[in-house]
């Protein structure tokens, strides 16, 4: 039997069945949907190929497709040769960037630039005048950019020369003519004469060190005093507004007046516009903040723990010495105290000179 003569039959049935039970809903509605689904006539496969023809017949014709585009190889060719001499450019450019400074550049291609000048003579040949053409044309290019990136690198390097190097050469003025064999005492400001610091209860305060009043007092008498901080001047000029009242620090120098490398402000104490032989760097992180590390000296930091702390005091005597007597140069003293506690190897030493000038005193005598 075909698969068309069982469904109708199989629909038949279900129409009868429906006809006695026609009081169940349910039931009339199930037979409704199983008949639209299977008891309607499909259309012949011939009809239906027909049909499909015939709508095919009446839309227009697809148009024929392009033909593949042919690509251009000399446009190839230019292409990746910019983009491989730019490359070239930028990659050398960084190169001599990083390699050598801009004084280095101009000097290694002065020769380079001053060749595409080459003179050509009017009685010259064709030929030479052909070959000067075509070198002069081969060398105006990289020449001009070697120029163009000189003139751009000295550009940018005097930008940041502004951000990274002290506001002067001479921070200091020159010293009065009878003042010329005073040394120079440069003082750090935080943990060293104050100490400042936060709370959120009460904002910042700020601190003075035990003995920094004595301390400044006494060595004005002897020193040019300088307070270097690398801080910004907003907050050095009211910190030492209210901590040198009697004015016995002579200059004030910030954060403006360091030389920035390496992400840290140092203190460069060749831009002072003083003798380097008669300059003493004093600070509690002196050899981690300062250029000139022969100059310094370290102490003790202070963190505004230690209400008993005497370390400038301790140091009143050797700077003293130090003013008195005015060593050639204050760099070789500091260097025979290297690794050593400066207070106590001066009156170490102290003692043993008045030892030895008693011992000639003696022999003297006899």
């Amino acid at each position: 039997m075909s698969f068309s003569l069982i469904r109708s039959r199989l629909c038949q049935r279900l129409s009868n069945s429906s006809a006695i039970n026609s009081f169940d809903k349910n039931s009339n509605l199930r037979t409704s949907i199983f008949c639209r689904r299977f008891c309607t006539k499909e259309p012949p496969l011939s009809s239906v190929s027909s049909q499909v023809n015939e709508n095919s017949s009446s839309s227009p014709p697809l148009p024929p497709s392009p033909p593949p585009h042919k690509k251009n190889g000399f446009l190839t060719a230019l292409k990746f040769g910019l983009t491989f001499a730019v490359t070239g450019a930028v990659a050398a450019a960084g190169y001599a960037t990083y390699a050598y400074t801009l004084e280095e550049v101009d000097e290694k291609t002065k020769a380079f630039r001053a060749s595409v000048n080459y003179p050509i003579e009017d009685d010259e040949s064709i030929i030479n005048k052909l070959q000067a053409s075509i070198r002069y044309a081969s060398f105006i290019v990289p020449a001009e950019a070697i120029r163009l990136y000189i003139d751009l690198r000295r550009y940018v390097e005097e930008q940041v020369r502004g951000f990274t190097d002290p506001l002067s050469d001479k921070l200091l003025p020159d010293l009065p003519p009878g003042l010329h064999n005073v040394f120079t005492l440069v003082l750090d400001l935080n943990e060293t004469l104050v100490y400042s610091d936060w709370k959120r209860e009460r904002g910042w305060r700020t601190f003075k060190r035990p003995g920094v009043d004595a301390f400044l007092e006494h060595l004005a008498q002897f020193y040019e005093i300088v307070v270097y901080s690398d801080h910004l001047q907003m907050y050095v000029d009211p910190v030492l507004d209210r901590l040198d009242t009697k004015q016995y620090v002579a200059h004030r120098l910030s954060r403006a007046a360091t030389r920035y490398e390496n992400g840290k402000h140092y203190r460069d104490l060749s831009t002072l516009n003083r003798d380097p032989k008669k300059v003493i760097y004093l600070s509690g992180h002196a050899l981690e903040s300062c250029l000139q590390l022969e100059n310094c000296i370290e102490i003790k930091p202070w963190k505004g723990d230690d209400l008993n702390d005497t370390t400038l005091l301790d140091f009143l005597p050797f700077l003293e010495f130090v003013a008195r007597s005015g060593p050639t140069d204050i760099r070789q003293v500091l260097e025979s105290y290297k690794g050593r506690d400066i207070p106590k190897e001066f009156i170490e030493r102290s003692k043993e000179h008045q030892r030895r000038m008693q011992g000639r005193s003696i022999l003297w005598y006899f």
